[in-house]
């Protein structure tokens, strides 16, 4: 009787095993299928990067795509709020025009900068004027009043438009070594002169303005045809405005050969004081380990050189596609599934700090983060973060992706620990295990990264499918491991650098009053 009985429960045992496992790869089946049959994806970026546009902390945009995320996440029955986690210098950016008027009239190629100050309706008209080469801060200090009433033009000229590759595949071998060696002998000489000026590009643009300029030019050319690094201004009258390699540099020709051209710039914008910043938070409850967690997350904030797509819109609707199809084919998760949505990644990851240090019960409780933030490319990499066992758990549930999906990623464990970079590094500097899904490419830190050219149209949506694929997967399988996670750091290697033994990253308080004055 006895014998029969183990048998019968041995049984037993074995069925629900086989049946939990085709219950397992039919939910994996109606993930894939619901997000390749049903996409979101294209809705969810027309209507964030084209009709809501960038996302700068600060600004009435940001506010906007916060309240659309929230709606957006009701829509599909998942419970969603912004979450206040400090304030901020309130922007708004208007009408930016730059028009050469002498020596011909031609409609220039740029925009202000953001938390630029405004120009007014009028505008400004003057002249312009270059650095000086000096040979010591004195004389640099004797030229300074030539810059009254003038456009200062404080970045390098470019010896040429056309990037790398572009030499590569058309240039002689000697022609394209010729130019980089004259290139790097004009950016030597160029970083000298600021030396010897005693100033850096990141000051300068402060002391021309209490010298006397109008408006500071600049032209941050990002080593792509037509891309331009566009990130924030640090003057307080004067506007800062950046131009294209190809405007820039005829300017500058012009002023160098004594030609003398004349600039009329309007860049209208608006100083809203201080503003509340957000986090959008939304969760949808675990049945049987509520109090444990999953997170998907992304930064929801952007640069507004452009609308924000692959920096980091793609994460974001990668993330909303995730939690979309998972209240679809798996409502009722085991543990509590969270989507964090962060604000101010860009001015140094606070959004995602604010949440670790306001929700330590999340952070002690969390089973797995899947973070996505760099561009629009399909996953290719995945490490480990510096947790001993992250391949046990890791492993396991990459295994259950379809082929299709994981053929092109590399894995590396236990790997390092993330010091910064995106909101991921905010948990793992608290020990919780938060994983990276670092994407392919495309061109992504000459094109796309913080410029002017990071739109819509740059992308590519069979990799973000997959991308949504891959998290709504990973996501349901950490939710459903009947394991916790091991939190067990790796001993961590001596730094080539130092010759010292790394250490675990600290946590770091985030910005909780952004750009306000004392």
């Amino acid at each position: 009787m006895k014998k029969h009985l183990f048998h019968c429960l041995l049984t037993l045992f074995i069925c629900t095993s086989f049946l939990s496992a085709q219950t397992s790869d039919e939910v994996v089946a109606a993930i894939q299928k619901e997000a390749t049959e049903n996409s979101q994806l294209e809705r969810l970026a027309h209507e964030l990067m084209d009709v809501i546009g960038p996302r700068l902390v600060g600004t009435p945009q940001m506010d906007h795509a916060h309240e659309w995320a929230v709606e957006t996440f009701q829509k599909w029955g998942i419970e969603a709020e912004n979450e206040e986690w400090g304030k901020w210098r309130g922007w708004k950016r208007g009408i930016s025009h730059i028009d050469m008027l002498e020596p011909r009239l031609v409609t220039l190629d740029g925009m202000q900068l953001a938390w630029s100050p405004s120009t007014g309706k009028k505008g400004v008209t003057a002249n312009l004027v270059t650095l000086p080469s000096v040979s010591d801060s004195l004389e640099f200090v004797k030229w300074m009043p030539s810059v009254k009433g003038k456009f200062v033009m404080v970045s390098m000229e470019q010896p040429t438009g056309r990037p790398d590759e572009n030499w590569k595949e058309y240039a002689t071998e000697e022609s394209f070594e010729k130019m980089k060696e004259q290139r790097q002998e004009k950016v030597d000489a160029w970083r000298q002169n600021y030396r010897n000026m005693g100033y850096t590009p990141r000051n300068i643009n402060k002391a021309l303005e209490e010298a006397g300029a109008v408006g500071i030019i600049q032209s941050r050319w990002s080593e792509g045809f037509g891309a331009n690094k566009i990130f924030g201004a640090n003057t307080k009258k004067i506007p800062v405005i950046d131009l294209s390699l190809e405007d820039y540099g005829m300017l500058y020709r012009m002023v160098e050969h004594g030609t003398d051209p004349k600039l009329k710039v309007v860049a209208e914008s608006e100083e809203l004081g201080e503003v509340p910043t957000f986090n959008t938070i939304a969760t949808i409850p675990g049945t049987e380990l509520p109090d444990e967690y999953i997170i998907l997350s992304a930064h929801f904030d952007s640069w507004d050189g452009a609308t924000g797509a692959t920096d980091n819109g793609t994460g974001a609707i990668t993330m909303l596609e995730a939690a979309r199809i998972l209240k679809k084919v798996y409502p009722n998760p085991k543990r509590t599934i969270i989507v964090g949505l962060w604000g101010s990644e860009e001015q140094g990851l606070n959004g995602s700090r604010a949440y670790v240090e306001d929700h330590p019960e999340v952070v002690d409780n969390l089973q797995a983060l899947f973070n996505q933030d760099n561009g629009t490319g399909r996953v290719v990499s995945i490490t480990g973060q510096g947790f001993l066992n992250a391949y046990d758990y890791i492993g396991r549930w990459l295994q259950t992706v379809p082929e299709d999906i994981t053929q092109h990623i590399e894995s590396s464990f236990p790997g390092s620990p993330a010091r910064g970079g995106s909101d991921y590094a905010s948990f793992v500097a608290a020990g919780a295990p938060a994983f990276s899904l670092s994407s392919l490419s495309w061109d992504y830190w000459n094109y796309t990264w913080h410029t002017n050219l990071d739109t819509y149209d740059k992308i590519v949506f069979d990799d973000v499918r997959n991308n949504a694929i891959l998290t709504a997967i990973l996501a349901y399988q950490a939710s459903e491991d009947p394991e916790r996670t091991s939190r067990e750091k790796a001993v961590l290697g001596v730094d080539s650098r130092t010759g010292e033994q790394q250490t675990w990253p600290e946590v770091r308080s985030p910005e909780r009053a952004g750009m306000l004055e004392d």
